[in-house]
């Protein structure tokens, strides 16, 4: 009773627009001082915030932003959509299907899905409407492609998941990789059926030469080298996550360097943005340790997995109804507040059903995709509004439904045929 009184204060809390790891680290707080003291439970929390600053493997979080800072300090997005726009932009349709690719070169170096959907839509929407591209489309493309930043690795979501749950980081970014192909894939087939049947939605544009397609090529091969370097070193052991997050950041640190675009204000400024962002995302985690010691000691996972047990249901139709409460949750949360709020809730039912913690933290964050894309409050869809604003909500929910078609298509792929996420993994 305790335990479900402090979600829905914590739920209220968020509804008040209080911050989601405010909310999570009063209630936490106050419902372990109500069943033990005050002093028990702030010797807990002040042990949780210094075990939490001294963990060595956290330091990925901040170097892997860092990262993503310095290439997109870089303006890589530009070069990556120009090297997909002369790949494939002179197929119907071929400016979306860019997005698409611009999008997944772009989240592998990332790691969000707003900050992919935000680049991707000062890069990529400017080409298409000036090719006569329906805003249907345009729209649609930006906001599906932006949800491969919390997919294709290294992704922040994905790292936060691996922290709270304890599994092997690396595991989970190489598991990403197929599922994260597979959804860049039916995305471009989508667009391919979807011209096909509606030609003036995307208009074929002008047929880029092969020398055009090299120089192209050339300005993004640093980003690719380096993306594979992180995750090759991963894959084959050859070092940590940790050490490979350490490798990218001076790697980005170098290509940003050799391109001009680093002075030493715009190094202070990224460095004091990858600080902010890192603070923001510890403090959140912090929280969320906080309220799940809460709800262990109130028994909520021991009571969960009691309820679940007396259900007598199979573990898949469990799966379902827990999606089912994640896409619920993705109209008024984003994707990392959904994943510090429910994983220490629900990650220990998953155990108890000898679900694979990998295999499900990839699906968990699928379903996170279909729900930031997801109406009525889909929060990928807000964020292309703010930058687009000329573009009517409808247009854009309409958009996205399209896409909605290939993610559910992938969902049941993984759920079919788990080997699709756990192949490469259990190569390592």
């Amino acid at each position: 009773m305790e335990a479900g009184f402090g979600l829905i204060i914590v739920f209220a809390l968020i509804m008040l627009r209080v911050p989601v790891g405010v909310a999570m680290l009063v209630v936490g707080i106050g419902g372990f001082a109500m069943l033990t003291s005050w002093r028990p439970a702030a010797f807990m929390t002040a042990q949780t915030a210094h075990a939490l600053v001294n963990n060595y493997g956290l330091s990925v979080i901040p170097l892997f932003l860092l990262m993503g800072n310095l290439i997109n300090r870089a303006r890589i997005g530009n070069e990556l959509y120009d090297a997909a726009h002369a790949m494939v932009g002179h197929m119907r349709g071929g400016l979306s299907q860019a997005t698409i690719l611009a999008c997944g070169g772009f989240a592998a170096i990332s790691g969000s899905s707003m900050a992919t959907t935000a680049s991707m839509a000062r890069v990529a929407y400017p080409s298409m409407r000036r090719y006569g591209y329906a805003d249907i489309l345009s729209a649609g493309s930006i906001a599906a492609g932006g949800t491969l930043g919390i997919l294709i690795p290294p992704s922040v979501v994905l790292l936060v998941y691996g922290i709270l749950t304890e599994t092997s980081i690396s595991k989970l970014f190489i598991a990403g990789i197929v599922p994260g192909l597979i959804a860049v894939g039916l995305y471009m087939l989508t667009i391919l059926v979807v011209t096909r049947i509606r030609p003036a939605w995307g208009p074929p544009g002008e047929r880029a030469s092969w020398g055009e397609r090299g120089r192209a090529l050339a300005k993004v091969w640093p980003v690719i080298a380096l993306f594979v370097i992180v995750m090759g070193g991963i894959y084959g052991g050859i070092f940590t996550p940790t050490e490979a997050a350490g490798i990218g950041a001076f790697g980005a640190f170098l290509f940003a360097l050799a391109r001009g675009a680093l002075s030493w204000n715009g190094l202070v400024e990224t460095l004091v943005e990858t600080a902010v962002t890192s603070a923001m995302i510890f403090f959140v985690i912090m929280g969320a340790l906080v309220l799940g010691n809460f709800l262990n000691m109130a028994g909520l996972p021991r009571m969960l997995g009691g309820f679940v047990r007396g259900l007598d249901l199979s573990p898949f139709w469990i799966l379902m109804i827990i999606c089912g409460i994640y896409i619920l949750l993705g109209m008024v949360l984003e994707s990392m507040s959904m994943i510090l709020l429910t994983i220490p809730i629900i990650f220990p039912v998953i155990v108890s059903l000898g679900i694979d913690p990998v295999w499900f933290g990839i699906l968990i964050v699928m379903v996170v995709e279909i729900a930031l894309i997801s109406p009525p409050i889909g929060l990928n869809v807000y964020m292309l509004r703010s930058v687009l604003p000329h573009i009517g909500l409808r247009t854009l929910f309409a958009g996205v439904l399209i896409f909605l078609v290939p993610d559910i298509v992938k969902l049941i792929l993984v759920i079919a045929f788990p080997g699709i996420v756990l192949f490469l993994p259990s190569l390592m």
